[in-house]
């Protein structure tokens, strides 16, 4: 059951009858019966295994908050990571180690035959592992008290409209509201409803729309031309943005409803001037677990400038393994700390240079400059993201460098691009770009304060996007892209 399917269409409104029609202390129990329900309609088979993390994390943190010596929460804590991040690693890392230490033996002249385990990825498991970390770590820190009952906290791990693809949520911003008796509001009811319509526009009638162009290149590296690698990258740029921030809009207008505010997961990540900045607006709850659970205990900016570079180089790394089992991620990742750590080494330079000039950073020209070239940036990691392999990857990057000899309108055409899909799309993305202008977050904290703008436009806007999506919707959905993470 996908947020675009016909079945959520029939669960989601029965849910919220159930929630605002049952006694209040019948609401909890409900949605987590609701939220397995959920997640056994993708993959009832592994449940056991959201069912044992949560068992394992609840435990874990009960052991560690009672107890009074050192030794012993240390030790809970380093066997709940063990085993929460062992079950990550056997199910998603398992193959991809065993073949790249079989590709290393033969590389050096060994002979040894493939080993691979026919295992079914869990859903979300990246995500609510982090979700349980989050917790167990924060118990340890002393930074929150345990939950004391076990069924309240499995919600906490596997509320549904954020549980197989986010935001991360931590239990200071969750939890209280979980436990609170939210009463009818029509104020949230149209807010949620409106942004799920926004992340449903995002995913049906932008990246489901462009993403058949996108793989038209990506499936078929061996015949793209360089205009065709670079349209389809820019594609994949506002596809991935739509498909992940659409899915965010959409869980987080699910818990808008009942009154539940979601962190905040995106804020125009491609208006960023820096990568820095980037990552302070794209997967947000993603970035700042990684800045306090990695980069702070690794010792962040605190021991030194080549310390520093080496803690960002780390962080990066492992966010592209987490995104996926493949060396395309790990290059990915890779590219990323490298911006960052240039970017920090040439900031002073660079801002001397243009005071010589008489110019500074907040100038409009500089400003327009820096966020194009932020853009090309992470345009360009994309291309190691979204190719199959990385054979693949570069492969496009050498046809990037030589095969312009493909006319425009050749390229174009391959793609399937002819007058009416390029119409569609730029109608698609121009309302998109009104989407923005119409709905916003209030800036005062993190969470999904959604403040809607009014007036008429605005409701011929939201007239667009519902016959948009409805005309789109008969043929043109698919899975969202951040659930294979």
């Amino acid at each position: 059951m996908t947020f675009n399917s016909w079945e959520f269409l029939l669960f989601y409104p029965i849910v919220m009858a159930l929630y605002f029609l049952l006694p209040k202390k019948a609401r909890w129990p409900m949605l987590l019966i609701a939220s397995y329900y959920f997640y056994m309609c993708y993959q009832a088979e592994l449940v056991f295994l959201i069912f044992g993390t949560t068992l394992v994390s609840w435990l874990a943190s009960k052991v560690i908050e009672r107890s009074e010596r050192r030794w012993v929460k240390r030790t809970m804590l380093t066997l709940t990571l063990a085993v929460c991040l062992g079950v990550l690693f056997f199910y998603k890392y398992f193959n991809f180690l065993a073949e790249s230490a079989v590709g290393i033996i033969r590389l050096f002249g060994g002979e040894v035959g493939s080993f691979e385990l026919s295992l079914l990825l869990p859903v979300g498991i990246s995500f609510y592992t982090f979700q349980t970390l989050s917790y167990v770590i924060d118990v340890y820190r002393g930074n929150i008290k345990t939950e004391k009952n076990f069924f309240f906290y499995a919600l906490f791990v596997s509320f549904f409209p954020q549980l197989v693809a986010g935001p991360i949520e931590r239990p200071e911003n969750l939890m209280p509201q979980l436990k609170e008796s939210h009463p009818w509001s029509g104020e949230n009811a149209i807010a949620g409803a409106k942004l799920m319509i926004v992340g449903f526009f995002k995913k049906i009638c932008v990246a489901d729309l462009i993403s058949v162009y996108v793989n038209s290149v990506y499936n078929s590296p061996e015949g793209a031309g360089a205009l065709g690698i670079i349209i389809a990258t820019c594609l994949f740029a506002v596809q991935i943005y739509c498909d992940f921030s659409g899915y965010t809009d959409i869980a987080t207008g699910c818990a808008r409803v009942m009154g539940i505010r979601l962190m905040k997961n995106f804020d125009h990540p491609y208006s960023a001037a820096t990568v820095k900045e980037f990552w302070s607006r794209w997967h947000i709850s993603l970035s700042s677990w990684f800045k306090d659970y990695l980069y702070i205990p690794l010792g962040g900016n605190r021991r030194g400038r080549a310390r520093q570079m080496i803690n960002v180089m780390i962080v990066f790394l492992v966010s592209g393994l987490w995104h996926g089992a493949a060396w395309t991620f790990v290059i990915w990742g890779a590219l990323h700390g490298l911006y960052q750590i240039i970017g920090t080494l040439t900031y002073k330079a660079r801002e001397r240079g243009l005071s010589r000039i008489g110019l500074t950073g907040e100038s409009l020209a500089v400003k327009t400059v820096r966020r194009v070239n932020t853009f090309v940036l992470v345009t360009f990691a994309w291309l190691f993201f979204r190719a199959n392999s990385t054979s693949d990857a570069f492969l496009l990057l050498g046809r990037l460098f030589t095969e312009w000899s493909v006319s425009p309108a050749d390229t174009l055409a391959a793609m399937g691009l002819g007058t009416v899909e390029i119409l569609m799309t730029v109608f698609s993305v121009l309302t998109l770009i009104m989407l923005d202008r119409l709905v916003t977050y209030e800036a005062k904290d993190d969470s999904s304060d959604l403040v809607i703008r009014r007036g008429g436009f605005a409701v011929y806007v939201w007239a667009i996007i519902l016959c948009w999506a409805l005309l789109l919707s008969k043929d043109m959905t698919s899975t969202f892209i951040y659930f294979q993470f």
